[in-house]
């Protein structure tokens, strides 16, 4: 069952999407003159990873915390990281940011293509020099008005344990005195669990918006201090958080 509807998925994702792209690249050439931060772009980025959800009847949505969060403010949004449905299933907040995502993904096709017209940000792990333009090209962005979004742990969770937090989105949002943002995702690993194309036809996916952690909170924190205290906060909301 799960072979047959993961198969299923990947030939509608990828027919589905052709013409998704070819819209998100009109859009693109239409607005970038006058559309900085690429706002109506993301917009429309959001609707097609919704739709995506949306349009598999056992798969469900419930956000938590909706006014945990202004639209209008700029923030360092961190979540734990369960599943590659991660990523899709975070549209439903339907906010303006730009995520940091491995380089890798931008070679996958029209989904990285997407990424790449949205002006996302690109990280190689272990690359010292990719981290600092990484830190570089988010500090632009958060210059520019956009929020960013970056999974602290670095990778997909194999069993659903949170995993240490990495420093460099609590580098980024002290060096920019933003506040950071902390967003739970429950849900996403047994649909999609880490290391398989597997994917459960059915499944609950919660999202849990917490409230913000402002720059004052923060500021006279060293910066793994910061990590260790977001981490904790996200914790107590993760199902899969025993013995973590």
């Amino acid at each position: 069952m799960r072979k047959a509807f993961s198969i299923f998925f990947f030939i509608y994702f990828y027919t589905a999407g052709i013409p998704l792209f070819i819209v998100a690249l009109f859009i693109w050439l239409i607005t970038k003159p006058f559309d900085k931060r690429l706002a109506v772009l993301h917009y429309f980025t959001q609707i097609w990873g919704a739709f995506y959800i949306f349009s598999i009847p056992g798969w469900h949505i419930n956000l938590i915390g909706k006014k945990n969060y202004d639209k209008k403010k700029v923030y360092m949004m961190v979540a734990n990281h369960q599943s590659q449905l991660d990523i899709l299933s975070t549209s439903y907040l339907f906010f303006h940011f730009k995520w940091v995502s491995k380089a890798e993904v931008f070679k996958v096709p029209i989904i990285g293509w997407n990424m790449s017209l949205n002006n996302y940000v690109k990280l190689r792990r272990g690359d010292r020099k990719s981290i600092l333009e990484m830190v570089k090209d988010a500090s632009k962005a958060i210059d520019n008005g956009s929020s960013i979004f970056i999974f602290p742990e670095g990778t997909r969770s194999t069993t659903g344990t949170l995993r240490p937090f990495k420093s460099g989105a609590f580098i980024i949002a002290k060096r920019k005195k933003i506040p950071i943002l902390p967003i739970v995702i429950n849900g996403t690993r047994e649909i999609v669990p880490k290391d398989t194309l597997n994917f459960n036809p059915k499944g609950n996916i919660e999202y849990i918006v917490l409230p913000p952690i402002t720059y004052e909170e923060y500021k006279d924190m060293e910066t793994q201090e910061i990590a260790n205290m977001v981490r904790d906060r996200i914790k107590v909301h993760v199902n899969a958080h025993k013995g973590s």
